[in-house]
């Protein structure tokens, strides 16, 4: 059954928890960890990293950070908003939490006065989350950022 999504802060109460989300098998080559994105959100402050616990009910699910307005110049990311990381727990998935975590993202997002486009990148390939984008309503930019395949979201 669907529970209601909510992007919560990661505290000590949660962090257990959220550490131990794994994707589905096979899906490990598309999408870094909890523990990698929250060093990486460490290393690079200036990129504005927002993560946040995807939590169904009171149970965390799945994984989002923001790159959440960063300068302009940038050399790592040269947009302001960057859809950073996000993962569903292997679990977890197919029951609509991922949309549902997207959604609060963008609404975190629209919730601001600066933001009027989302960009992501993704890696293609068998198991890709590219339709999971693309269906959502990101546009493929026909870029490429390292070996990923840029997107980008209207606000």
């Amino acid at each position: 059954m669907f529970q209601p999504v909510t992007l919560r802060a990661i505290t000590d109460l949660n962090r257990p928890a959220v550490l131990g989300l794994r994707v589905a098998a096979g899906q490990e080559g598309f999408v870094d960890g909890v523990d990698r994105s929250l060093r990486d959100a460490a290393e690079h402050p200036e990129l504005a990293p927002w993560p946040r616990a995807v939590h169904a009910g009171e149970r965390p699910v799945g994984f989002v950070m923001l790159a959440d307005g960063v300068a302009a110049g940038n050399p790592d990311v040269p947009w302001p908003f960057y859809l950073w990381r996000m993962l569903i727990d292997g679990r977890f998935q197919g029951r609509g939490y991922g949309r549902a975590a997207l959604d609060a993202a963008v609404a975190h997002l629209r919730s601001g006065p600066d933001a009027r486009e989302l960009v992501t990148s993704v890696v293609p390939g068998e198991g890709s989350p590219l339709g999971f984008y693309l269906r959502y309503g990101f546009v493929e930019t026909g870029e490429m950022f390292d070996h990923e395949r840029v997107l980008r979201l209207a606000l």
